[in-house]
This record gives structure tokens, sequence and C-alpha cells, in this order.
């Protein structure tokens, strides 16, 4: 079965999703952004496969939802009141982040 999202909401201070497997996940909204994969927030690899870490600043606009799009059936973007969105959460990266939650 392809691991889909059914259905996806803002509760309060978390993101909650419902997959089509029956499971669901609730992400508190800071810490969604923290793990933000883009290249701006975790770096990315050089040609050695060393990964330069930029030193990425918040604000609490940064942890503000302001909406979020379904890319392309595998992702959802999601937008940020301080204007990122540019972090594209795998449905698999967001299913092993709420694994690795506590």
């Amino acid at each position: 079965m392809r691991l889909e999202p059914r259905n996806v909401q803002l509760i309060g201070e978390e993101f909650a999703v419902q997959w089509n497997d029956g499971a669901e996940s609730y992400f508190q909204l800071e810490r969604l952004r923290r793990a933000c994969p883009c290249a701006t927030c975790g770096g990315e690899p050089d040609v050695l496969g060393h990964i330069a870490r930029p030193n990425v600043s918040y604000t609490d606009a940064s942890f503000e939802l302001v909406g979020w799009e379904l890319i392309g059936g595998y992702a959802i973007q999601p937008r940020w009141r301080d204007g990122h969105s540019t972090g594209l959460y795998s449905f698999q990266y967001l299913r092993r982040l709420a694994a690795a939650l506590p």
C-alpha cells in the first residue's frame, strides 16, 4: 500500500495527519519547523558528502503555520508565517519523524 495522508489539519499548536493505513501523526509546530529538511535549514552535502550546516535563527513567526500543499503525491510543503516554504516533508519522512517523538 502506498503511504498517503487521508486528512491533514492544523489543530491548535499541532499539525495532524491521518494516514491511509489508519495511523495518525501529531507534530508540535515548533518541532516540525525545526525538522525542516530543506537545504537552507538542514544543510546540503558537498561533493565529498560533508554536510555544511547553516546557522538558522527563528522568530515566533517561524513556528506559526499559515498553510500547506500536497506535492506530487509524495510530500507536504508547509508555509510558515515568516515566509519560509521551501521544505518538502515526504510522507515517509513525516512517519519517521512521528516515530521518533517521545
